[in-house]
């Protein structure tokens, strides 16, 4: 899921970068959600913090409280992976910018053909993305492109025959099966049962008397079967 988190104080703006977002994205059928911020607030500084893939920040340079600049170096400080792109009313704030090491991806002036210039600018922060490896998949209309190390654990729901692929952030339900997301993922994950692939990378701990698997991210999983010890320990 692509995650454009975007925050500028002036309403009008707001809804052409929204507009900018949702006229491209749905072009190319890629899931992704959009956070809408019109400050630099502490519900912005949570979704900084929170772990989300392939974040776009859109980030206004000035809003009433804080500036754009400041916030790219507390995003930076936690995040070298996500995309920057700064947008203002202000050209002249463009050497500011430059003087700082923050690795953006694009500085838009506002009243210079700024839905044109965000669009480029987005399609140019997907080519990014793709260097991250990835499983992309279609189902049901909807592309999927997760990163494999966002990933906890693969199982399968025998009720309803999908597969469920547990992450960080968010649980995917999809209808391709076990064996064919395992040819996806890479070889870090392995069996642990006949319905469930384990992402071994993330595994800190395995508890064998209790047949439970803790994550890096304090998750927990049980589905371990004793026929793939050997596997896991």
């Amino acid at each position: 899921m692509i995650n454009f988190i975007v925050c500028d104080d002036i309403v009008k703006d707001r809804e052409i970068i929204k507009s900018a977002i949702s006229k491209y994205m749905m072009k190319n059928k890629l899931e992704y959600k959009t956070h809408i911020f019109d400050d630099y607030n502490d519900d912005f500084i949570k979704i900084v913090q929170k772990k989300l893939p392939f974040k776009i920040y859109i980030l206004d340079i000035e809003t009433p409280t804080r500036s754009g600049i400041d916030i790219a170096r507390i995003i930076r400080h936690k995040d070298v992976d996500s995309v920057l792109i700064f947008i203002t009313g202000h050209e002249e704030l463009g050497n500011i910018v430059m003087k700082h090491d923050f690795i953006f991806l694009s500085f838009i002036n506002k009243f210079d053909n700024v839905e044109a210039r965000l669009t480029k600018a987005i399609d140019k922060a997907l080519k990014m993305f793709k260097i991250k490896q990835t499983i992309k998949f279609k189902d049901n209309g909807i592309l999927y492109s997760i990163p494999v190390d966002d990933i906890l654990y693969i199982t399968r729901d025998s009720i309803d025959r999908k597969c469920i692929i547990v992450t960080d952030y968010s649980e995917f339900r999809v209808g391709k099966s076990l064996n064919e997301l395992e040819k996806m993922v890479s070889e870090d994950f392995i069996r642990t049962h006949r319905a469930c692939l384990i992402n071994k990378k993330r595994v800190t701990s395995f508890n064998k008397a209790k047949r439970i698997v803790t994550f890096d991210n304090g998750t927990e999983s049980d589905l371990i079967s004793t026929r793939f010890d050997k596997e896991l320990i």
